[in-house]
């Protein structure tokens, strides 16, 4: 019979490789029946030459066949012996080769014997020992076995019998599935049949199960199968040599658990999503219940602190998981804080931030357990054996501690489950780590633009106004674009849109510094046209900042653009300028939408050409829209097409502000925002002749009495009695300067708004000054107390001069900050 072998690429042969390794099949009468190819490569004889031939026609010399007596002797009272014999090459030299014999039984239970053989001196010295070849087959850390053509074991070695922990006795003559139940022999067997029909050998065949050796612990083993056969080619068997390859699968399996748990942790960078997915990826491929608790200031994106001070046990849980649905027997629900004694392995773990493994549970004898009932109960009733504590620590600062527990799976935790455990969490930790500084700037980030864009926006009774602004970048939620409603004097209201080129934080940085100037200049009561010349100024010397190296500061204030309007109540009239900003929406009160060819001025910062105003009407009824260009304008949008898509929603005009805000967003912005948007819609209110009263008085300092016989019979009439007194003194104090320091015309105006606002014309454009007069003095005392009993005061020029105001709260409104 032939037995088909593998050569190695080189054509040498190892010692130790039985597939390699010169082998015959000798009977009980010393006559060759089996013969195989490395057999004829060592000795040179075909398979023809020798079989049915008596074994001892190979040895070289008498000396020789004595010695292959001995064997024989020796091999009658011993399964297998080896040692060195001479033997006779077909060319006539004689080879010493390292000879191994090994009893087996053939189908029919004749005794046969096994003749493996190495040409020593080719193999390297220490081969030639017969210690080393007597340990070639019994004692070689490969378990090797042959099954006869209906897979029933023929002849095994010791480490093969070792792996399956069952005698070898009740192993041979039988099937793999009669003794080792643990394996998929279905499949080993299917392999070996594979083998037997193609005559290909199988190399490396790796499975995982348990044997009787170890029946409570599963193993890896890698096998290799090769065919034997006769001389003719038919299969007499099978041989197989294996080795457990436990550790190389283990740590496999943890590389592989390693890298799937990089796709499936952190990618979200919200703290508790994260903790979350760290307990969902462990049950149950390490734990059956997991829980992650964080330090509460993580979960705030703070700081965690770094000792462990009682400060520091402020622990909330922020995920858990477990094989049975819902948890149940976490005694502590998702988001609640943790009140663990503080003795207890889970406290010790974090603040230490060391790994604690308690292999074995025992929650009647563990000191921490006995003292929270809860928890005690919860371990017997579901029964938690093994446990082990992981700090999450990343850049040396403990953030939490993860907790697995294992209840249904049987084996008990140990040191390579920790290290694993601890290797996952120091990852999951860089991620929670990552969730919480990206918290923490975020949460800056919006404390930024909240601080920076108005806090609620108030029309007062001239306007209702309603915004929405939504930032290119919705995670970070900061962006460059600004709006705002602004009341100025003479119950009149300022609307404001802006955009400055870019995203993030230097963005909203300088949109804040834009909108305090622009609140800044609206105070002075400039004209819009004026007030953009002021802000293009302040934007060129913005840009010309130096920075770090002496660079010139690279913001994106350079090409901001900016559209300020004022509307007026008392004329309906609205007066607008803008820096390169898209023109606004205007609908009439019957419905029809148009854009006011305004001058369009150049964007902030080029300080090349002059910006002009344009004045509009506003009637009762319409509304006017303000937006920035990244509402009507994107990459697959023309400009044109977002204006008449903008229009057809604003043609809606009887909806609410708000609700026509809202639809404006949701029918224009179908798509990925490229761009901050933002948008102002206000509908004006105009104030009746009921509530506006004015004269023009003469510049004789006599008329100062009937000016204030006139407002006092006013208030009057408007129920303003409280009024009257600090009213009367406003107006004379206003007419007087108006005469005694100002030019002709003089013009009083009251208006009843949400406040009283009393105001006094002349054609002078010199503005009057508080002094601050000595005890002595008979004058200079009048501004003074107009500043003192009203709420404001102030001056703003006209193209005819000027306007002195004062602004007193109506009765119930005197706590709102002056009046009297």
């Amino acid at each position: 019979m032939m037995f088909p072998e593998g050569v190695t690429p080189d054509g040498t042969l190892g010692p130790f490789e039985m597939a390699n390794v010169a082998a015959a099949v000798i009977d009980a009468k010393g006559t060759v029946i089996g013969w195989t190819g490395a057999a004829e490569r060592l000795l040179g004889y075909g398979a023809a030459e020798v079989l049915d031939r008596s074994a001892v026609t190979l040895l070289a010399r008498s000396e020789d066949a004595s010695r292959a007596a001995e064997v024989a002797e020796e091999c009658g009272t011993r399964e297998s012996w080896g040692g060195l014999v001479g033997v006779r090459h077909r060319d006539g030299h004689r080879l010493e080769v390292g000879l191994r014999v090994t009893a087996m039984s053939d189908t029919d239970d004749r005794q046969t014997w096994l003749v493996s053989a190495i040409d020593v001196s080719k193999a390297p010295t220490w081969a030639v020992s017969g210690q080393v070849l007597e340990g070639f087959l019994t004692r070689s850390p490969l378990g090797m076995a042959v099954l006869s053509p209906d897979l029933r074991y023929v002849w095994m070695n010791d480490t093969l019998e070792r792996y399956g922990g069952v005698p070898r006795d009740e192993r041979l003559g039988r099937r793999m599935s009669d003794s080792l139940p643990g394996l998929n022999t279905e499949a080993l067997e299917a392999q070996m049949r594979r083998v037997l029909e193609t005559g290909v050998p199988v190399i490396d065949y790796e499975y995982q199960g348990w044997t009787w050796a170890d029946p409570h612990q599963e193993h890896a083993y890698s096998t290799s199968f090769f065919r034997l056969d006769d001389p003719d080619g038919n299969p007499l068997g099978v041989c197989y040599m294996g080795m457990d390859v436990t550790d190389r699968w283990r740590a496999r399996e943890r590389l592989a658990l390693l890298s799937e748990a990089s796709a499936c942790i952190g990618g979200t960078l919200n703290v508790m999503r994260t903790a979350q997915e760290l307990a969902d990826f462990s049950v149950p491929r390490l734990a059956d219940f997991v829980t992650v608790d964080l330090l509460e200031a993580v979960l705030h994106g703070d700081e965690p602190g770094s000792g462990p001070a009682d400060s520091a046990y402020l622990v909330r849980r922020a995920g858990q998981q477990s094989i049975h649905e819902g948890c149940p027997e976490s005694v502590i629900a998702t988001g609640d804080s943790i009140d663990a004694p503080r003795s207890s392995p889970y406290f010790e773990s974090m603040a230490n931030c060391t790994s604690v493994l308690e292999p074995f549970l025992d929650a009647a004898t563990a000191p921490w357990v006995a003292q929270d009932p809860a928890r005690a109960r919860s371990i017997a009733e579901f029964g938690m054996h093994s446990v082990m504590w992981v700090p999450l620590s990343a850049r040396g600062t403990v953030l939490g501690v993860a907790t697995f527990i294992r209840m249904e799976h049987p084996q008990p935790f140990e040191e390579d489950d920790l290290l694993l455990a601890e290797e996952l969490v120091g990852r999951a930790a860089v991620w929670v780590e990552n969730a919480r500084r990206y918290t923490r700037e975020h949460t800056a980030a919006l404390a930024l633009q909240r601080s920076l864009l108005p806090q609620g926006l108030n029309g007062g009774t001239a306007m209702e106004v309603a915004s929405r602004y939504l930032p290119a970048d919705a995670r970070e939620g900061v962006g460059g674009d600004w709006f705002d409603v602004i009341q100025l004097s003479g119950a009149r209201v300022a609307l404001v849109v802006g955009d400055v080129v870019g995203h993030g934080l230097n963005a909203a940085a300088t949109m804040g510094r834009l909108r305090t100037a622009v609140l800044t200049l609206a105070d002075m009561d400039l004209p819009p046209d004026e007030l953009l010349a002021h802000l293009d100024d302040l934007v060129i010397r913005l840009a010309e900042e130096k920075g770090g190296d002496d660079e010139p500061v690279a913001t994106a204030v350079l090409g901001a653009t900016c559209l300020y309007a004022v509307y007026d109540p008392v004329t309906q009239l609205c007066t607008m300028a803008r820096a390169g900003h898209p023109p606004p929406a205007v609908v009439t009160p019957g419905g029809k939408v148009t854009f006011p060819d305004l001058p369009a001025g150049p964007p902030l910062g080029l300080g090349s050409l002059p910006f002009e105003s344009a004045e509009i009407s506003l009637p009762e009824g319409s509304l006017i829209a303000l937006y920035t260009d990244g509402l009507i304008e994107s990459s697959d949008q023309d400009i044109d097409v977002g204006l008449s898509r903008l229009s057809d929603v604003l043609a809606q005009s009887g909806l609410p502000p708000e609700e026509l805000c809202s639809a404006v967003v949701n029918n224009l912005l179908t798509g990925p925002q490229t761009d901050d948007v933002a948008l102002l819609l206000a509908r004006p209110q105009a104030l009746g002749a009921d509530r506006v009263a004015s004269w023009d008085l003469p510049t004789d300092p006599a008329i100062v009495a009937s000016a204030r016989e006139l407002a006092v019979r006013q208030l009057l009439g408007w129920g303003l009695e409280d009024l009257v007194m600090t009213t009367e003194l406003v107006v004379s104090e206003l007419v007087t300067n108006a005469i005694r320091h100002g030019t002709g015309p003089v013009r009083l105006r009251m208006i009843r708004h949400d406040r009283l606002i009393c105001e006094v014309s002349d054609a002078s454009n010199t503005s009057p000054r508080m002094g601050h007069a000595r005890t002595t003095d008979e004058g200079g005392r009048g501004l003074f107390l107009v500043a003192q009993l009203t709420r404001r005061w102030g001056t703003r020029y006209t193209r005819g001069g000027k306007i002195i105001w004062a602004e007193q709260d109506l009765p119930g409104r005197a706590g709102d900050g002056g009046g009297c």
